[in-house]
């Protein structure tokens, strides 16, 4: 680490001055909706936003699963309990796992009962293109927006009838297949796509790690999606999509007993388009996501469920306004929870969002208003206020104030011996600036912020009664600064990106589990003809893992619980035989780093893996 770290700081920078006549053409703008709402172009957002397109996701390689691709973006940290298919977490912006949305064609989906999305299980074969929002948005999207939302938007089709293909193999047992067929005619564009991936691993866990058993975790996953659209007329579009994945994955539990757990992801929704008038478009979605859970142990070798039911409704209007445009819309998102042999249960929100964004020359304004009426807790209200700057043509300031808010899981709700009905949501309120350069196809950002939660949720134990009971006890500020860009420089595309993150507890001052002070990572790459190749560095500091509050004082992680530092080299490579024929390998963690992303858990030594793909052009 101590030579990664003043690497990507130099590179980030350098970034900022490349050399005249070097940078690429400029490119066609990037469209977005998770910032606003609203298409618009990515350069115009005001929030801090990263698109991961299709290109991207294939060179990130078979081995990669969506936590490993989004830990290499600004902003963001993870940890894996075990490697390809455990339970993962995202930390963006230094904020606890349950802070950060996931929506998958616009549907909401995670569990209820934990809070968090099943990110190890969404396979990378069927994501289209990625969108991820930094900074709070429950202005936009509601509870638990409190970090930010990824969107993930399923395969689609286009152009003519075309079936593509992937086959893939390496270490660890790794096997990948995958194909599609879409396509588009006359208004009418539909894709369907189906994939397996399966890993032998390694232990979940290392021998230090209490349940440790040394027999290797193995992990499958099937998938299915699908998208169909039909322009009815002009103006005027149905659609419908699907996201089916089935998972199971072994772990340790307990000694010599070969725990596992079966995992589900069902994503569904259809909608209708419609130009009501030149100035007004409505959109009507309605959908369903459902996140299930069995988890088999010695004690309930029948299986026991966890499953959250979440139905959705929206309604939005977009209208063209002589200054700006206007965003109104209603949302309807009803929770219905089953966790076997503990509670069931259900919870209903209503909520009314406006929004504005405008362009007055060189200045670009946006303002979202939004209440949720919650059959839990009541009411809450949070907005968002951004402001942009075009200092020069290619340089632009902008600075924003947001309020986001956390609803209380039913577990630490409702779960018996464990739960406390009297919780209320945790509270955020968040301030960034920002600085973003972009000429000829190179660009740089330069983001600062600082987000203060209050009413946080933690779990304490009572050393009298032995109960341990979440409740909201804490206050945490986390402040940082994030650096990225990218560019063409002699031929190579360079990206890289650093991060400095404070995250504390208020009351203790002690650092939040799980998220160290610096990162960073660095991407190089080269296409001669026929051939791509790149290297990869990633570096992530020191952290502690799981901090105890053994009583209402916050107690420090021991050394025990310490995580150190690590840096990975990563290298790919593709080559085009023909025009629609191509290989593909990639070597990840090349210096076969041991390392941990949570205490006692094993992550993936030196790596390969090798593929055919067969994709039409």
């Amino acid at each position: 680490m101590t030579f990664i770290r003043p690497t990507l700081v130099a590179l980030a920078v350098a970034l900022a001055f490349p050399a005249p006549g070097l940078t690429a053409e400029a490119e066609q703008p990037t469209l977005i909706v998770t910032a606003s709402r609203q298409a618009q172009r990515a350069d115009e957002a005001l929030a801090d936003v990263t698109v991961i397109e299709r290109d991207q996701i294939e060179q990130a390689g078979a081995s990669f699963g969506l936590t490993e691709l989004l830990a290499r973006q600004p902003g963001i940290q993870m940890a894996s309990n075990g490697g390809p298919g455990k339970t993962a977490s995202i930390f963006m912006r230094g904020g606890n796992g349950n802070h950060t949305i996931l929506l998958v064609d616009g549907m909401r989906v995670g569990s209820a009962t934990t809070g968090t999305a099943s990110w190890q299980d969404i396979p990378l074969s069927q994501i289209e293109r990625i969108e991820i929002v930094r900074g709070p948005a429950s202005a936009l999207y509601g509870a638990d927006a409190m970090s930010g939302v990824i969107q993930i938007f399923t395969r689609k089709g286009s152009g003519e009838p075309r079936v593509d293909a992937f086959a893939g193999a390496g270490s660890y047992g790794a096997r990948e297949l995958s194909a599609g067929v879409s396509g588009s005619s006359e208004g009418l564009s539909y894709a369907l796509r189906g994939g397996y991936t399966e890993t032998a691993g390694r232990s979940a866990k290392q021998p230090k790690a209490t349940g440790y058993n040394p027999d290797d975790d193995l992990y499958r996953n099937s998938s299915l999606s699908g998208r169909l659209g039909y322009r009815v007329a002009d103006g005027h579009e149905l659609g419908a999509s699907f996201l089916a994945t089935e998972g199971r994955s072994y772990y340790d539990g307990e000694a010599g007993f070969n725990n596992y757990n079966n995992s589900a992801q069902r994503i569904w929704s259809v909608h209708s388009r419609n130009r009501l008038a030149s100035i007004w478009t409505s959109t009507l979605r309605f959908g369903q996501s459902v996140d299930s859970y069995e988890g088999f142990t010695r004690s309930k070798p029948a299986g026991s469920t966890i499953r959250t039911t979440q139905d959705q409704f929206v309604w939005q209007h977009d209208i063209r306004l002589p200054l700006g445009s206007l965003m109104a819309a209603y949302e309807n998102l009803h929770q219905k929870v089953l966790s076997e042999g503990a509670f069931d249960g259900g919870r209903s929100v209503n909520s009314a969002l406006l929004g504005w964004t405008a362009g007055l020359g060189d200045h670009k304004l946006q303002l979202n208003a939004r209440h949720d009426e919650n059959s839990q807790y009541g009411g809450k209200t949070t907005g968002y206020a951004g402001y942009g700057y075009q200092i020069l043509p290619g340089l632009r300031f902008t600075g924003s104030i947001g309020s986001a808010f956390r609803a209380p899981t039913f577990n630490e709700l409702y779960y018996p011996g464990f739960g406390n009905p009297d919780l209320r949501p945790e509270n955020a309120y968040n301030k960034e600036i920002g600085l973003q350069w972009e000429r000829g196809g190179s660009f740089v950002s330069l983001t600062a912020f600082r987000n203060r939660i209050s009413d946080m949720i933690v779990t304490f134990r009572n050393p009298v009664t032995g109960r341990s009971l979440p409740s909201n006890v804490r206050e945490a500020q986390i402040q940082g600064l994030s650096l990225a860009g990218s560019t063409r420089l002699a031929g190579f595309e360079v990206e890289a990106g650093v991060d400095f993150l404070d995250a504390k507890d208020r009351d203790s001052d002690a650092s939040l589990p799980r998220r160290a002070r610096q990162s960073g990572h660095f991407r190089i790459s080269r296409s001669i003809e026929r051939l791509t190749a790149g290297v990869e560095l990633q570096g992530v500091g020191g952290r502690y893992d799981a901090v105890s509050y053994n009583t209402r004082n916050l107690a420090l992680a021991t050394e025990r619980d310490r995580l150190g530092g690590y840096g990975l080299v990563n290298a790919f490579v593709k080559y085009a035989v023909t025009r629609d024929w191509s290989l593909e390998g990639r070597a990840n963690n090349l210096l076969d780093k041991q390392y941990e992303t949570a205490w006692g858990y094993n992550t993936p030594g030196a790596n390969v893996f090798f593929g055919v793909r067969y994709a039409p052009r």
